[in-house]
């Protein structure tokens, strides 16, 4: 038996010129970068409320120290997810916000939930919500600011655009 890969029949003459082409919606793209944006930063203000509001800073520093990290992290985390969700929401430093977050996620991936196991169903929560938010502030820092952000380049180039 003999297999033939072919490359898909395509509008382009030649592959090199198919593959230049952008893959982005340059109309969309700005407002799926805003969901995104929004959707982390409503995700670190509703953690960062949980940590202050419901279990206290004291609870979540005895927490913190049941699986083994310094209890006095409690409250520089609770407040960087507080400012770091209003941040993103208003699209202020997104990458910088965006990157600074990532390391939150990554204990909460392998410290807090790692041997839990992969399902969030799982005693205890497993590791999946938070490798995947982590791998989310990944690309929001790639992606950047997005549509309706005060730190937005994009935002600029429109209203340039319509001077």
């Amino acid at each position: 038996m003999k297999i033939t890969i072919q490359d898909v029949p395509s509008v382009y003459s030649n592959r090199t010129q198919r593959l230049s082409k952008t893959t982005l919606d340059p109309i969309a793209a700005p407002y799926a970068i805003l969901v995104l944006r929004i959707s982390l930063g409503l995700l670190f203000l509703a953690h960062g409320c949980l940590k202050v509001f419901t279990f206290t800073l004291p609870g979540t520093a005895q927490f913190f120290e049941s699986v083994g990290l310094p209890g006095w992290m409690a409250t520089p985390v609770a407040i960087a997810e507080l400012l770091g969700g209003l941040l993103l929401i208003s699209g202020t430093y997104t990458r910088w916000v965006a990157l600074g977050l990532f390391p939150i996620l990554l204990v909460a991936t392998f410290k807090v939930h790692g041997a839990n196991g992969w399902l969030f169903t799982n005693k205890g929560g497993g590791w999946e919500f938070p490798a995947f938010f982590a791998v989310a502030c990944l690309v929001q820092f790639l992606l950047g600011d997005g549509a309706y952000a005060i730190g937005s380049s994009w935002n600029r180039k429109r209203a340039n655009a319509h001077e």
